[in-house]
């Protein structure tokens, strides 16, 4: 009887455990910044980008609509959508990784992750790795980081007359904060 009440016991807490295992938003911030020093800054932000975290395993998606990012002048907002990224033919962006090692018990104040991923811009995966900043608070998971592609690797052409006031490297930011999705 006393064996019987502990495996149920055990069986309730599991399940409450299993059940708080992913975390999401709908509201993720995700910015570039492509701009060379001397030149108009060339920036956006994307502030609806959808997260999903594992914290079972440490994975984690993400999917940003790319007209969905705002900039400060809106004809390079429409340079970007119809010109560069094709928003039409590719509306989104994917990131599918891990973070490696990544345990939720062990989580304290502020705690370095790797992480590990495929990117899909304009239908082309790229693998990227960079380490992202993960802390708890008041129940939600803050997911902070940065990393920077080359707009050559996933086809983004940019004529010649503005090639110079363009960076090589885009630095990609976010900044995701998830709560347990119920």
């Amino acid at each position: 009887m006393k064996t019987t009440k502990i495996l149920i016991i055990f069986c309730v807490l599991l399940s409450l455990q299993l059940q708080a295992q992913k975390y999401f938003t709908r509201s993720g911030i995700t910015q570039f910044e492509a701009s060379e020093k001397a030149f108009e800054p060339i920036e956006a932000i994307n502030s609806s980008t959808t997260v999903l975290l594992d914290t079972n395993n440490g994975n984690i998606v993400s999917q940003v609509f790319m007209a969905g990012f705002q900039f400060k002048n809106a004809l390079m907002q429409e340079h970007f959508n119809e010109n560069y990224m094709d928003s039409y033919q590719y509306p989104k962006a994917t990131f599918k990784g891990k973070l490696d090692n990544f345990s939720i018990v062990s989580l304290n104040a502020n705690n370095s992750y790797d992480l590990n991923g495929v990117l899909t811009i304009k239908g082309i995966k790229k693998n990227i790795q960079t380490i992202v900043s993960v802390k708890v608070e008041n129940n939600r998971i803050f997911i902070s980081g940065s990393f920077y592609v080359n707009a050559n690797d996933f086809d983004i052409k940019i004529p010649s007359i503005i090639r110079d006031k363009i960076a090589k490297q885009i630095e990609i930011s976010i900044n995701y904060e998830l709560i347990e999705k119920k």
